[in-house]
Order: structure tokens, then C-alpha cells, then sequence
């Protein structure tokens, strides 16, 4: 059995609609669809929701923007007519449902976290009638199941939840199993679930990853395939290093610490629910479907220590002095709570004697500093914000085994009068990363792909 998940890059038009289906159609073993919204809705409604001028005028907008969008891309795509008509039907009481949500916000002047969540997920509520329609326009059995109504439980976490996998997997085989031996294809709404009460929880960025992986976990399944507008993951960056390449193998340590540290083509909890069960993960390019894609599983498959050389250009920190700080119990602990209490996430924290220092994304820095500055936290002397900084990180399973490898990267990198800021190492058993001046990225990838080559 074959989890198969499609990305929005691939659903851009009817076009990539006709080619998931053809894809779909082609591939021989029982399958389960994810899906993705169209390319561009979810962002395109996130916007919106942030809009300072969020008024009637804006709804309207809004809504005349999905319902022209969808109704272009299934009309094009389904050429039964009565299909076309049913599928018509669909998207416009779902785009109803969503304009009575986007104007009770505006009644209220409140949009709470479970709102947005619920808002949010209808990209995906309108894309997968229109992939059912255009698979029964071609003579294939196809089922819509939504995510929440599916039984999807999540640990109720709104904008990045986390799948109960045990208590989701009973739900989602009562109602799948029974459709796959009807020779029925299942297409379920990536990105969300739901929490005990019923309520949607979205899983983040990339979700649609995720989803695929824990279905998978459910009905033991033998591979995923994730379907999207790229070959796979790349050793380094091609925009940067022309001779760059593809990497056909990684194990799930190698794609998670890739994931984690700025390749954003895979949820870096992907291969969470992939790991307990050995499922075989493949990333495939849409426009490549003969591609071999990049394969990965429980061994990378490679002599070659070092896989990949990753970066990520959206990282801030904030440096927290003060005299013995490092070593001050629980002076951390009230540090980090009073940041993700505020539903941030902080993604690494380097210490010392004098100085903790919190990685962040760009979006959570002023904000972070403004809540440690109101807090004042005892011990604390001084805040300090630094932006304009690059990671850079250097993966490959067993890396903290071999010496040397750590020595010949900063060599390299000094070679050329570049200061790295920061380092970590440890944490670990496939990367270790460090932290530049994003103005020295570029000559610094270029330096660490010279030297390991």
C-alpha cells in the first residue's frame, strides 16, 4: 500500500491537476491521496487574516478571489459536466462556510488561535473535491475524507500541532481500510487535524508532509511518496554551487536535521511516524514522475560522511548578559517559558558563564525582546538583538564520530577571514551548525564545499 502526498506547487491549474490524477491513475498499488490547497490559497488567506484593513470590503475580496480561482481550475479540469456540477456545488458551500467565518471575525474584532486555525485549513477543503472530481472524470473511484471528521486526533496545540498516533490510527482505519477494498482512492485534506473537542489544529508549514507520514503509521504502509516541484533533496544549495546534486539516499536523521535547519521541502516532523514503523519515504518531482527522487529510510546508503551543506537566512538571536547567568538554576527555564508561552518556538539555545544566547526565526525577535525586557528577569543585565545573521549547517549521519571534519569546515571558513559568531555541535548525532554574517554566506558555502568535495 502507497501513501501519495501532493503539494500545492503541484496544483497550481488545471494542468497540475490533470497530471496528479494521470499520476494517480498510473500507479498500480492500493493508494491513499493527501492533499494540498491550490498553490498560493493558504498563504493568500494567512495575508488577509493579517490584513490592517480586514473589513467587509476585504471579505468580499477574499471570497470572490477563491470562488473565481476554484471554479477556473475545476472547469477546466473535469469536462463531465454533471461532475463539474456537483464538484461546483461543493466548493461553493464551503466557500459560504468560510466568508460566515471571515465575517464573524470581523463582527467580533477577535480571531483566536482555534479560528484561525479552522480558517486556514480551508485551502485544503477546496482543493480536494476538485482532485475527486478529476478523478472520476477519468474513470477512477475516488472519496473525499476531511482530516478533522476523519478522526485525525492532534495534542490540540493550534498552528502546530502534533498527531496522537496511537488514538488516531483506529479512526482513520475504521473509515479508510473499508474504502481501499471497494477499490475506492481516499483523498484526505493534508496540513490539519483536530483536537479531543473536535476542534481543527493545523500542523504548520509543509503539514501536508506530516499528514502523509502519520496515515501512513495508521494503515502500515510500505511507502510514501511526496509529490512536489522539486527533484529531492540537494547536497547544497544550486543557486550557489552549480555543481551541486542530487542526493538519491538520506537516512531519517539526515531528512529530519535537513528539514529542521532551513530545506524547506519536508515538515520536519515527517519522518517521525515513518521512523517507528521502517515506511520507506520518497520525495518525487511532479514534473519528473520517472525520476528516481531522493529515497529515505533507516540507512543513508552512502559511504560519504557529510551529505549536505544547508543554510538558512531566516535566523535571529537574542543574547541575555549577566553575571553568571549560565549557571543561575531555573533562571533558563523562566527564560524559555516566558517565550514559548507565547506559542514561539525557540529552535536552538546556546549557553555560557556569562551569556545565553536563543536562536529564533526572524518574525518572533522584536517580540521575543520586548517580552524578556517587560518580564526583567533577575540576573539579567542587558539584552542584546542581532540580526542579519546566517546558519549554516553540516549534515551526515555519524558526524560526531569522525575527526577532523569540524576542524577542516571553520579552517576553511577562516581561510577566507570569515568570523563564525556562534557554533553548536552535540545535540546531534547527524549535524552541527554554526552562525555567520549573512553577509559572508555565499563565500562561506562556497568555502565548505571546496574543502569536502
Amino acid at each position: 500500500m502507497k501513501v501519495m502526498k501532493f503539494g500545492g506547487s503541484s496544483l497550481k491549474n488545471a494542468d497540475g491537476f490533470r497530471t496528479v490524477a494521470k499520476i494517480i491513475k498510473n500507479e498500480k498499488d492500493k493508494k491513499i491521496v493527501i492533499l494540498s490547497g491550490v498553490c498560493g490559497v493558504t498563504d493568500t488567506i494567512q495575508q488577509y487574516l493579517n490584513y490592517k484593513k480586514f473589513d467587509e470590503i476585504a471579505i468580499q475580496g477574499l471570497i470572490q478571489h477563491l470562488r473565481r480561482l476554484h471554479f477556473k481550475i475545476s472547469s477546466e479540469a473535469i469536462t463531465d459536466k454533471a461532475i463539474f456540477k456537483r464538484v461546483q456545488e461543493i466548493i461553493n458551500k464551503k466557500i459560504e462556510k468560510l466568508e460566515r467565518l471571515l465575517r464573524g471575525v470581523y463582527y467580533v474584532r477577535e480571531l483566536t488561535d482555534k479560528t484561525r486555525d479552522l480558517i486556514l485549513s480551508y485551502g485544503e477543503r477546496l482543493s480536494v473535491p476538485i482532485l475527486a472530481g478529476t478523478l472520476c472524470d477519468r474513470s477512477v473511484k475516488a472519496q473525499v475524507f476531511e482530516a478533522d471528521n476523519l478522526g485525525i486526533l492532534t495534542n490540540g496545540d493550534f498552528g502546530n500541532a502534533i498527531a496522537i498516533l496511537h488514538l488516531s490510527s483506529n479512526n482513520i482505519n475504521q473509515k479508510i481500510l473499508p474504502t481501499l477494498k471497494k477499490n475506492i482512492v481516499p483523498i484526505i485534506t493534508g496540513f490539519f487535524g483536530c483536537d479531543n473537542n473536535g476542534h481543527t489544529t493545523i500542523f504548520g508549514r509543509n503539514g501536508s508532509d506530516y499528514s502523509a507520514s502519520v496515515i501512513a503509521n495508521a494503515v502500515n504502509a510500505d511507502e510514501v511518496d511526496l509529490w512536489k516541484d522539486v527533484d529531492g533533496f540537494m547536497n547544497v544549495d544550486p543557486s550557489i554551487i552549480n555543481e551541486a546534486h542530487l542526493l538519491n539516499h538520506l537516512s531519517y536523521k539526515e531528512a529530519a536535521e535537513l528539514a529542521y535547519f532551513g530545506a524547506k521541502i519536508l515538515h520536519p516532523r515527517t519522518v517521525e511516524p515513518l521512523a517507528k514503523k521502517d515506511i520507506k519515504l520518497v520525495i518525487k518531482n511532479t514534473n519528473k514522475p520517472q525520476g528516481i527522487g531522493t529515497i529515505i529510510g533507516n540507512n543513508g546508503y552512502s559511504k560519504q560522511l557529510v551529505k549536505s551543506i544547508v543554510h538558512s537566512k531566516d535566523i535571529a538571536c537574542i543574547k541575555i548578559h549577566g553575571p553568571g547567568i549560565g549557571n543561575k538554576p531555573g533562571v533558563l527555564s523562566e527564560i524559555t517559558s516566558n517565550i514559548s508561552s507565547n506559542k514561539i518556538n525557540i529552535k536552538s539555545v546556546i549557553t555560557s558563564q556569562t551569556c545565553i544566547t536563543l536562536l529564533l526565526e526572524n518574525k518572533d525577535l522584536t517580540k521575543s525582546y520586548e517580552i524578556l525586557a517587560t518580564n526583567k528577569i533577575k540576573t539579567v543585565e542587558k539584552l542584546e538583538k542581532i540580526k542579519d545573521i546566517a546558519l549554516i549547517a553540516i549534515v551526515g549521519e555519524g558526524l560526531l564520530e569522525h575527526h577532523g571534519i569540524a576542524a577542516r569546515v571553520f579552517s576553511s571558513i577562516a581561510k577566507k577571514g570569515i568570523n563564525i559568531e556562534m557554533i553548536s555541535a552535540g545535540a546531534s548525532e547527524a549535524a552541527y551548525y554554526f552562525i555567520i554574517k549573512e553577509k559572508f554566506l555565499r563565500e562561506s558555502i562556497k568555502a565548505i564545499h571546496d574543502e569536502l568535495q
